[in-house]
């Protein structure tokens, strides 16, 4: 008796540690999954979910990641460019896409303006800043978002008109954090 009280206290003790390995293992990963199961967070922003559908450090993808996120009336991203290409389908809503395409200056300058709504397709290039608003006031914003070379490097803004060199690196992103690993460093 007190050999299995002990077997459940170790049990208790390490479940988390091994809930936790298992959440970022690709082993026993079902090929087909259900989307409605997949773990969904706002990462502490008001206004979004966010799931990773199939992503590098998640289910151990090389070349590409998607992500399904829903914007509510109001909400936004951060004004930011990233060290990948990224291409939008809108499934439901309409928002304003704010996109800097000549960000290679200084800073990122006055952005285009463009609408966005259901059913549409845009693509964000390479270290291009660009913002996303859900400009709907009574529908939330549904995006598919396919990146490329993840996981992602993020750069932040405060504001248009601030320099390249002043924005915050945001690395690893949110919703990889939990599972990032930093590559073991040569001694030599």
């Amino acid at each position: 008796m007190a050999g299995l009280s002990l077997a459940l206290s170790l049990c208790l003790i390490f479940l988390p540690a091994i809930s936790e390995a298992s959440r970022c293992s690709i082993i026993g990963l079902p090929l087909v999954r259900n989307i409605s199961e997949l773990p969904q967070d706002n990462y502490g922003r008001g206004g979004l979910s966010h799931i990773t559908v199939a992503g590098s450090l998640l289910h151990g993808l090389k070349e590409v990641e998607v992500w399904l996120q829903t914007f509510s009336p109001g909400s936004h991203t951060p004004i930011h460019r990233h060290s990948c290409e990224e291409v939008f389908l809108v499934l439901k809503g309409t928002g304003t896409l704010f996109l800097a395409p000549s960000s290679h200056g200084k800073y990122p300058g006055t952005p285009k303006e463009f609408s966005i709504y259901s059913n549409c397709t845009f693509h964000i290039p390479v270290n291009d800043a660009h913002q996303i608003w859900n400009t709907n006031e009574h529908e939330d914003l549904q995006m598919l978002v396919i990146i490329s070379r993840p996981p992602a490097k993020v750069f932040i803004y405060e504001d248009w008109a601030m320099p390249h060199t002043a924005a915050r690196l945001k690395f690893p992103y949110y919703w990889d954090e939990q599972c990032f690993e930093a590559p073991v460093k040569d001694e030599l």
